[in-house]
């Protein structure tokens, strides 16, 4: 792996040239200098003097991950400097020793010359033109080309030839291209110019292609934050009905949407361009997912911000509509989204094809991921698994000796603390071990949000007690929350719990209890009515299924699984099994769940990769009617799409876990991850039944079911990912109010 800059070096980069750009370039400056010739110089100079012409010659500190830093800054700053070619230009000729190539680069490295760069006929866009050259002179014409005071025009005349024009030579014509109302590209005509033609090694049009694409998202994404950031402020400050409009659910959720979208392309477009850097295999997958992802979601952000101003974003002297113009200029180049899933359908469904690439999780995860799927491969295979598959949905949520063998491993305390029998493995090896079982379909184990909150809070007597049984697998909790009045407003519950002498006598009601079959309900209960604010009067109950006074109603849901409203009528349980203090239960609840809720995103993510598979090797089957699914180009661009989201689904949860490596995932991150993937996995249930039509609708141990139901069974239960552990609605007031500080 190269010795690449850390992030502490990404962030001095970034704040150089942003603090350049605040006083050359400034974001809220008059949109007319990008028509001023001498300024764009002038600015397009002193990036040279900040040393950043080095970017693209792949030197230390030349990469694509500085590339892309680079890029959305000036995309923040609406600047049009021709940094773009400049990092064509270095990439495309860094393995060279032409005298006209080091020539042509030493006078752009100088500030002496200035690049505007086409993709000529190997555009993906078909209206970008194209040149021909006989006996070294170029005829032609090449339209949306940034060209802002180009001296030097370099463009490839082949699969694997570049040529080099001189832009002041005679037969090239420049004209100015007004695009979305903004300026900045230009149609290039060269009649008989004279030009020099070089060879590319094999490959590396496509790559540069690739790269440019990486770049172009950069600078989208710069634009499409720093209109959103300014949205933000706007929102805390402007007064309707005599509130921030920030204050409005409509407004917060219109903005944490944006929020998504936004960290979904910053972290595929960073993850792909260190990958790049680092030359791995896959590193053209995680770019095109990223074009794919962002070339949509970073439009519908712009269309939303715009929202959000209302009219003063109209006004041309706003900075907003000089982003608007740019993420959409940036997303549609190159082919855009469309293009870039048409590469990845290409990868995934033609030739052998090639299933999603693995999450890189580090050397000890990636081992961990290996070990775990070598364990299962002995011990939920074969007969076993065929026999456990062959029951219906509702019997498949446990398997008693399954848990016992897992827990021989002491895998189901993975990231506990060595202490209480633990392992202290860290984020990325809990990832990996989700996503071995997830892939061998492993039944369910664990109590992994009690555990925590027996850790965090418990008494010695309740870890003594309780963990053992659970690290064994001879334990399953379920979680008495929700009430007929009380779902995701747990401060609204009824049901108490008032102490008489050495016990807690509890009573009322829990609906929808999902593992109501467990040993023990880890219950909410009201200790104190009266408390205000109302949560204060929560505490957290171990309550034992098998004591008097429990009375269980087990229902089926739509997705084929159980739960149950379970009725507690003078439930008496000892003192001690109160979990932390009497009115702490709030402290105690979130607590838990926040260690929990940063990997929750990850497990519904990693579920949906394991389903893709599932689908992506369906559509490839030759069917009986004829070709295979996978030759519909509608059938194929629904799946790249499906493939980019669920990338940004991985990346979100790699986020979490690397936030939560020093500590707790932040709830407001933890939220992010949690309702991208929760809202995939309906996505990708609704398209799966588009893609197979009615023989995906089939249920299971129907004959002619497709894979025994499952993918109409993923669609029922995906509803249950979207509501389950706070409902994304209330996970979206959290990530307005907490990630972005709107009023409350």
């Amino acid at each position: 792996m190269p010795n690449r800059p850390t992030d502490l070096l990404h962030t001095i980069l970034r704040d150089s040239v942003r603090s350049y750009l605040s006083q050359a370039w400034a974001p809220e400056g008059d949109a007319g200098r990008a028509a001023d010739s001498a300024e764009l110089v002038r600015v397009w100079n002193g990036l040279i003097d900040l040393g950043l012409w080095v970017l693209g010659t792949d030197t230390e500190y030349g990469g694509v991950r500085e590339i892309t830093v680079v890029m959305e800054e000036l995309g923040r700053a609406s600047c049009p400097a021709p940094m773009l070619p400049c990092v064509l230009v270095n990439r495309a000729f860094r393995n060279t020793n032409a005298p006209v190539a080091m020539a042509l680069l030493a006078k752009i490295h100088a500030g002496e010359a200035r690049a505007a760069f086409s993709f000529g006929a190997c555009d993906p866009d078909l209206c970008a033109g194209n040149i021909f050259i006989q006996d070294g002179v170029a005829t032609g014409k090449l339209r949306f080309v940034e060209a802002n005071e180009a001296t030097h025009l370099i463009v490839i005349s082949g699969i694997s030839d570049i040529a080099i024009v001189d832009l002041k030579t005679s037969g090239a014509t420049i004209t100015p291209t007004r695009a979305l109302g903004a300026s900045g590209l230009s149609e290039i005509d060269l009649r008989q110019t004279p030009c020099d033609r070089l060879p590319l090694a094999p490959g590396s049009v496509d790559d540069l292609l690739i790269v440019a694409k990486l770049a172009l998202g950069a600078r989208a994404y710069g634009a499409a934050r720093r209109s959103f950031d300014l949205a933000v402020s706007y929102a805390g400050e402007r007064r309707q009905f005599g509130e921030p409009i920030g204050k409005f659910q409509a407004i917060q959720h219109k903005l944490a949407n944006c929020l998504i979208s936004l960290e979904g392309a910053r972290l595929t477009i960073n993850n792909a361009a260190r990958l790049c850097d680092e030359d791995d295999a896959n590193w053209r997958y995680f770019a095109l997912s990223a074009a794919a992802f962002g070339g949509d979601s970073l439009r519908q952000v712009s269309l939303e911000t715009h929202h959000t101003f209302g009219a003063i974003g109209y006004a041309e002297e706003h900075e907003a509509p000089r982003h608007f113009k740019r993420v959409h200029l940036d997303t549609i180049a190159l082919g855009g989204a469309v293009d870039a899933r048409r590469r990845i359908a290409a990868l995934l469904l033609d030739g052998d094809g090639a299933r999603l690439p693995e999450c890189d999780l580090g050397e000890s995860g990636n081992a961990l991921r290996d070990e775990v799927c070598a364990w299962l491969e002995i011990n939920w295979s074969g007969e076993r698994k065929a026999a456990f598959d062959a029951q219906p949905f509702s019997k498949r949520e446990f398997d008693a000796e399954f848990a016992r063998a897992l827990g021989a491993t002491g895998w189901i305390g993975l990231g506990w603390p060595r202490e209480f029998g633990g392992q202290a493995r860290g984020p990325q090896e809990q990832i990996a071990f989700i996503e071995a079982m997830e892939r061998f379909e492993a039944p369910r184990i664990g109590a992994a949000i009690q555990a925590n909150a027996i850790i965090m809070f418990g008494t010695a007597e309740q870890k003594e007690k309780y963990l053992p049984e659970i690290l064994a697998g001879e334990a399953m909790y379920g979680m008495g929350y929700s009430e007929p009045n009380a779902g995701s407003d747990l401060s609204a519950i009824r049901t108490t719990a008032v102490r008489d002498g050495d016990d807690w006598v509890i009573n009322g009601q829990k609906i929808w209890t999902t593992t109501w079959w467990g040993k023990y309900m880890y219950l909410a209960a009201k200790t104190d009515p009266a408390a205000k604010p109302p949560h204060a009067g929560l505490s957290m109950f171990i309550v034992p299924m098998t004591t008097p006074g429990i009375t269980v109603r087990p229902a089926a849901t739509m997705y084929d699984g159980t739960f149950a409203n379970i009725y507690y009528d003078d439930v008496r349980i000892p003192a001690e099994n109160i979990v932390g203090e009497e009115n702490g239960g709030w402290r105690v609840l979130t607590g838990a769940l926040a260690f929990e809720r940063g990997l929750v995103g990850g497990g519904i993510v990693l579920k949906v990769a394991h389903a893709f598979e599932r689908l992506r090797q369906r559509v490839r089957t030759p069917r009986e009617s004829g070709a295979p699914l996978a030759q519909d180009p509608i059938v194929r661009d629904r799946l790249a799409r499906l493939a980019a989201e669920i990338e940004v689904g991985r990346r979100l949860m790699m986020e979490c876990a690397e936030l939560a490596a020093d500590g707790v995932t932040p709830p407001d991150y933890g939220a992010i991850s949690k309702v991208f993937s929760g809202e995939l996995m309906e996505r990708f249930g609704e398209a799966a039944l588009d893609i197979l039509g009615l023989c995906g609708v089939l249920s299971e141990q129907t004959p002619g079911a497709i894979d025994n139901g499952r993918f109409e069974q993923n669609l029922r239960h995906s509803l249950m990912w979207v509501i389950s552990i706070g409902t994304n609605e209330i996970q979206r007031n959290l990530i307005a109010q907490k990630g972005l500080a709107l009023p409350r």
